[in-house]
């Protein structure tokens, strides 16, 4: 199975004055830390102008500290949450995230198979809170079952290049183009690598194919331990290729957003600090007097029932 060519990433046909937004069914764990999983692409999806259809692929017991455990689904609770809805909605692209498992793994294949022109957006999130015999079972289930299906492959830098090159002998780092021809080997056209160059006062998003680099995004870097950026980023980068944007204008896009969530993020417990999701909808210099009542039009500068990132 090949990937869905990024050219399938157009926006769904909708009669004319329909401004629904579009399905973007996410499989990933719940996290009730609100931090990532789950949580965040519901978030981001959302924020970014879709409607979230999220499959529950596992349970992580976590704080913002330390991932304690995975509780794992039944994989076929994970196929009939996913073909319940399937049946029923228009899907415009799947995001698949931590899955958890490879029996789940291997039954996310099974339907995107089954629905092979909708694109796949997959993300690899650090696994290292794990033990070792079950990341290297649920990267290569992952490496077999979803990658030739997947259109992007979303990952930090030194994820993508532990797992994808691991016999790297070269003194220099693998470069962007390295990474994507490793990913094309399994039939991933584009990858989008992110943290791909960490310096004091920036951060590098880039997405390539093994032919060249698309695009490269640099951004502030924050000093801050962060938790759930990923899942953010990933998810906003699906549901903006899904809206039809291209793939270097949709990475810049997810990019900006997740840097300005990072900006206004907060530390609701002892650890690391979560992204504000919702920045965008928060009202700033203004007094109680101020928001009393019904505005004409909202700070943002757009009318109160638009507020898409």
């Amino acid at each position: 199975m090949s990937s869905p060519p990024l050219s399938d990433l157009s926006p769904p046909d909708v009669e004319e004055g329909d401004d629904s937004p579009i399905c973007v069914m996410s499989f990933n764990v719940a996290d009730a830390s609100g931090a990532g999983g789950l949580s965040a692409d519901q978030i981001a999806i959302t924020a970014s102008g879709g409607h979230a259809l999220p499959v529950t692929t596992g349970i992580l017991v976590r704080d913002t500290s330390t991932v304690f455990d995975l509780i794992e689904l039944d994989a076929d609770a994970v196929e009939e949450q996913a073909r319940t809805i399937l049946e029923d909605m228009d899907v415009e692209v799947f995001k698949v995230g931590f899955v958890g498992s490879p029996e789940s793994l291997a039954v996310v294949a099974e339907i995107t198979a089954d629905y092979e022109e909708i694109p796949v957006i997959t993300q690899v999130t650090p696994l290292s809170w794990w033990e070792r015999d079950k990341i290297e079972a649920y990267l290569d289930a992952l490496t077999e079952l979803i990658l030739p299906q997947t259109s992007v492959l979303v990952g930090n830098y030194d994820v993508l290049w532990r797992w994808l090159l691991p016999e790297w002998s070269s003194e220099k780092r693998p470069g962007a183009r390295d990474i994507a021809a490793a990913a094309a080997q399994h039939g991933v056209p584009y990858v989008v690598i992110t943290s791909a160059n960490v310096q004091v006062e920036s951060t590098e998003t880039i997405a390539a194919s093994p032919e060249s680099v698309v695009t490269t995004v640099s951004l502030d870097r924050y000093e801050a331990n962060f938790v759930g950026a990923g899942d953010t980023f990933s998810a906003t980068l699906a549901t903006l290729l899904a809206s039809g944007d291209e793939l270097a204008e949709a990475v810049r896009e997810a990019s900006i957003y997740v840097n300005r969530s990072l900006l206004a993020a907060f530390q609701p417990g002892m650890g690391a600090a979560i992204p504000d999701r919702m920045f965008w909808a928060q009202v700033e210099g203004e007094d109680e007097e101020d928001v009393e009542g019904e505005p004409e039009q909202d700070v943002l500068g757009i009318p109160p029932t638009a507020t898409r990132h």
